[in-house]
């Protein structure tokens, strides 16, 4: 017996988990409303009286003092401490495109709690760029936050203070940056106009920051050893300029960032077809964006956006002659490195996404020996979702808390150690390591949280410290907002 099929009997007798479990019916709503709620288990900050995650309590309340500034709040972008502005950036700008495209499908319930969730970012967001030629892109020491093993609200380690100031170049966090704003001043504008309008004036300016002053964040060496190698930049920084453009262009109508795109698109790497979307690589993504321009507007200008979008969806599709993604046995896009779910999770929205720009006007998309509908986007999309709430070779739901199966030992500190609510007393750096290092399953459940997912054999061990499997991240819950507002509405996809 291979060693594989060991753990996964392992997996089986002891940890609870049902094999093969296939479930008939997927309650999309629900995960929809718990993918949501996650959000509250990472916020960092004055936590509100109506924080639904009781467990969670108050962190993170002096960050920016050191720059005599108000940086508290935000998010955590995953199971430590850390306020990272990259990811959190790009997960802000994936919670206000799910809104935007699918937030008519959403009960008004959650609606609500999905914009109260991008609110939650964009108030922090703009304390980053509150001050001219600055950009805030970090708060915390990752590698002294990640020697303790520490609740958010017992944190004594070194809460450092990252600052880029003009003329040293941040084009990819700002480029991001103005992205996330600008796509959440279109989820606010029916709802809150003078918000919207502080956000698209802030995205305008803090894209210029990113487009004067070019150049990757990380490159910046008062700045590489905080955020590498945990958020480098490893794709470079053109494409969040393209990005932060397309979106400013979306959000403001304004025909300078048309240009821009129309001027910049071969310079900045546009056409380089990289079949990739998340926090570090925004190419499939932005082609997708700047395709509604061509589908809806006729902007043929722009087509070459159009044609990589296309190209990329060929590559999904496994009969295609141009297929390339890699799969699991069971089904799951699988890319090496860890948190695979985040590919599975970007790639199910876009698909969703260019599946509904396409039928807008009627389209498919040309592969080559075959031509490929919206609802064959749709049906790509669904086994993802559906693999990831229990529809796979372990029976397992990946999203914490959704079914009767799901992983009980992430790696989250505040849901590994017992809470300020049930032991107020203070548990420093090094004491929590009994609870990281015990096989019991974490004390608070953190609902909704999707982890790293299984490896390309779509096993799961279910261990606290393989975080590159059990580890959640914001970035990987964020996209899947929107996948499942519309599988909610629409559960079999026509």
């Amino acid at each position: 017996m291979r060693p594989s099929s060991l753990l996964f009997l392992y997996l089986i007798f002891f940890h609870g988990f049902s094999p093969l479990v296939e479930s008939s019916y997927l309650d999309y709503a629900d995960a929809l409303s718990k993918s949501i709620l996650f959000f509250e288990g990472q916020r960092s900050g004055f936590l509100p009286q109506d924080q639904r995650i009781g467990w969670r309590g108050n962190s993170g309340l002096s960050d920016g003092w050191m720059y005599n500034t108000d940086l508290t709040g935000g998010y955590y972008d995953a199971g430590d401490n850390v306020k990272f502005g990259f990811p959190m950036a790009f997960t802000t700008t994936m919670l206000a495109w799910s809104v935007i495209e699918f937030g008519d499908l959403m009960p008004p319930n959650e609606l609500r709690n999905a914009l109260v969730a991008i609110r939650w970012a964009t108030d922090y967001l703009l304390k980053t760029v509150s001050q001219p030629n600055r950009i805030f892109v970090q708060v915390g020491d990752p590698n002294i936050d990640h020697s303790c093993w520490e609740r958010p609200e017992d944190m004594d380690t070194a809460r450092s203070v990252y600052a880029v100031d003009a003329p040293n170049p941040a084009s990819d966090v700002a480029g991001e940056t103005a992205a996330a704003l600008a796509a959440s001043s279109m989820a606010f504008r029916s709802v809150d106009a003078g918000y919207a309008d502080t956000l698209l004036r802030n995205a305008v300016q803090v894209f210029q920051f990113a487009d004067n002053f070019r150049g990757a964040y990380s490159d910046n060496a008062h700045i590489r050893d905080g955020a590498c190698p945990f958020y480098c930049d490893f794709s470079g920084y053109q494409d969040e300029l393209l990005w932060g453009a397309a979106w400013l262009r979306r959000a403001s109508q304004d025909n300078s960032y048309l240009s821009y795109l129309e001027n910049n698109g071969k310079t900045l790497g546009a056409d380089d077809n990289i079949n990739e979307f998340g926090w570090d690589n925004k190419h499939a993504g932005l082609n997708v964006l700047v395709s509604k321009e061509v589908l809806d507007g006729n902007m043929y200008t722009l087509e070459s956006y159009k044609a990589s979008a296309d190209s990329f969806m060929c590559t999904l599709i496994p009969d295609s002659s141009s297929s390339h993604i890699e799969y699991t046995p069971g089904g799951l896009i699988y890319k090496p490195g860890g948190s695979n779910l985040q590919h599975a999770t970007t790639i199910s929205f876009i698909l969703l996404v260019y599946a509904k720009y396409l039928d807008r006007t009627s389209q498919t998309v040309n592969c080559g020996n075959e031509f490929v509908s919206p609802v064959l986007l749709r049906m790509q999309a669904k086994k993802q979702v559906d693999y990831i709430l229990g529809e796979n070779p372990m029976g397992l739901s990946y999203m914490v808390g959704y079914s009767n199966y799901f992983p009980q030992r992430i790696h989250h500190r505040g849901s590994s150690l017992p809470s300020v609510k049930d032991h107020p007393g203070f548990i420093a750096c090094k004491d929590g390591s009994i609870y990281f290092n015990s096989t019991n399953p974490n004390p608070n459940v953190l609902v909704g949280a999707i982890v790293g997912g299984p490896g390309e054999d779509d096993v799961y061990g279910d261990d606290r410290a393989d975080f590159r499997k059990s580890e959640p991240t914001t970035y990987i819950n964020a996209p899947f907002v929107g996948a499942l507002a519309y599988f909610a509405a629409n559960p079999n996809p026509s």
